[in-house]
């Protein structure tokens, strides 16, 4: 929890939240943010291989190279380049991290991405419509010299914006049932309307009442994107 962000960012014209929900003391989630300049911020999610101690050392190592990444100014697709390749001369050939990192320019409401093989994020628009963002490439950390692409995404007023790990669409039901995909989005249009930080304890319950209770077999982090009206 230390190497989480204490707190979270402040930005004109955007509701922002993330929170991280560990099954075990020591989690392999990540999340993080970086101030760039007062209108922009670069911004993470990511889920290493396995739980407990390694996972964590792993994403501490994560975190030290896309925050060097971020300061000297890589742009995300480039910056994902080069944390692969530090990832695949230092770890062993079992492990691998999915990630989303991207900046957003408040000033003219754009999200330029790009996506190692992590969970494809949600984007509501101002009417509701669920669409999942698919585009990306393979995990960090597979192969020495994997080549990422930039995409770019416009967020408009009332737009909504969820990235998440997979602890989520994989909870469990009593009956073995996945929590998926498509609830996900449904309980997100639900409480589209409360603040960021409140939606994400929105959606948490509803994967507490999928599972009965007992909680999600591993990890689950929430960074949710809110831009204001």
């Amino acid at each position: 929890m230390e190497l989480l962000p204490p707190n979270d960012p402040q930005l004109e014209g955007f509701d922002i939240s993330a929170y991280n929900f560990p099954t075990e003391e020591v989690s392999g989630d990540y999340y993080d943010w970086v101030p760039i300049y007062d209108d922009q911020i670069s911004l993470v999610v990511a889920d290493v291989s396995g739980k407990g101690v390694p996972a964590a050392l792993l994403m501490a190592f994560l975190r030290a190279s896309l925050r060097a990444a971020t300061h000297i100014g890589y742009a995300p697709h480039i910056s994902m380049a080069k944390v692969n390749y530090l990832l695949w001369e230092s770890i062993e050939r079992n492990q691998y991290v999915t990630a989303f990192y991207g900046i957003l320019d408040a000033s003219n409401r754009t999200l330029s991405y790009t996506n190692a093989g992590h969970n494809p994020p949600l984007l509501l628009d101002a009417k509701g419509n669920a669409q999942f963002m698919e585009r990306g490439g393979v995990p960090l950390g597979m192969f020495r010299d994997t080549r990422y692409h930039e995409y770019y995404l416009t967020i408009e007023p009332d737009e909504l914006l969820v990235l998440y790990t997979d602890g989520v669409t994989e909870a469990m039901s009593p009956s073995g049932e996945e929590f998926g995909r498509e609830r996900l989005a449904n309980s997100v249009k639900a409480a589209r309307r409360l603040r960021a930080k409140d939606l994400i304890m929105a959606v948490q319950k509803d994967v507490l009442d999928w599972t009965a209770g007992r909680g999600a077999t591993d990890d689950i982090t929430f960074f949710v994107v809110k831009a204001l009206t």
